[in-house]
């Protein structure tokens, strides 16, 4: 069974076509890189897989059940997380607030509107547990505005791994770091366990491939490439989207 299969999915926005018949099969474990040039539809499949955007005709099925119209809250309930290329997270709360807020969306508690969340011991173990994974349990109690770019791209993988997912998006995680927070940033990333499916956009390929089982090269929302390293780098294709060759 695979962990995420995609099939025939297509998007489009007016006359723009931003997704055409995509295709993926994941399997349970596999580490599979994204890759294209800009406008090339990467953040839009992503979107799709998530439920935050609807497919105009395709399906999408996660270990093997047919998630294609279910909401994207209910995908987070099945083991489905995602980071984003933006980084969408509360400056003015401390690391370990919103690391309680990535838990608290699958707990009952977020009905409670009184609740107090500094007051929930189990969240807050599990919130600094997650910290502590990424090398941020130190400073988990200093506000997120105090802190380096790099230091907000592990809280929000630490969001998303704080919610035990089955399957982890990464939208770009190395995005604007320094050479030092990307190799912070791919270790962190190694030593995500097995269990977990990794589903990695990136732009930076020297570091990107060296994580990737398999790749994935779409170009105007089409997928025209995909197999290992060896085989896409080798492929004539991908030297034409790139190079212009």
């Amino acid at each position: 069974m695979t962990a995420l299969a995609v099939n025939g999915l297509n998007k489009s926005f007016g006359g723009l076509r931003v997704t055409a018949d995509v295709r993926l099969a994941v399997e349970p474990g596999e580490r599979r890189l994204i890759i294209g040039p800009n406008g090339a539809g990467k953040t839009t499949l992503f979107n799709l897989i998530t439920g935050e955007m609807s497919p105009d005709s395709g399906s999408i099925a996660l270990f093997g059940r047919d998630i294609t119209r279910l909401a994207s809250r209910r995908r987070a309930h099945l083991g489905m997380a995602r980071t984003y290329q933006i980084i969408t997270l509360f400056p003015r709360d401390t690391i370990l607030h919103n690391a309680r807020l990535a838990l608290l969306g699958l707990s009952p508690l977020r009905w409670n509107p009184f609740i107090a969340l500094d007051r929930q011991p189990h969240l807050s173990a599990r919130a600094r547990d997650a910290l502590g994974r990424v090398g941020l349990g130190h400073m988990a109690d200093r506000p997120l505005a105090e802190t380096s770019y790099g230091e907000k791209r592990r809280v929000e993988i630490a969001m998303a791994l704080a919610q035990e997912p089955r399957v982890l998006l990464l939208d770009e995680p190395f995005a604007g770091l320094s050479i030092d927070e990307r190799h912070d940033v791919r270790e962190l990333l190694k030593s995500v366990p097995r269990d977990v499916t990794v589903i990695m956009i990136e732009h930076d390929m020297d570091i990107a491939l060296d994580l990737a089982d398999r790749i994935t090269l779409l170009h105007f929302g089409q997928v025209i490439v995909e197999g290992t390293r060896a085989e896409v780098v080798a492929d004539p294709r991908t030297r034409e989207v790139y190079l212009g060759e």
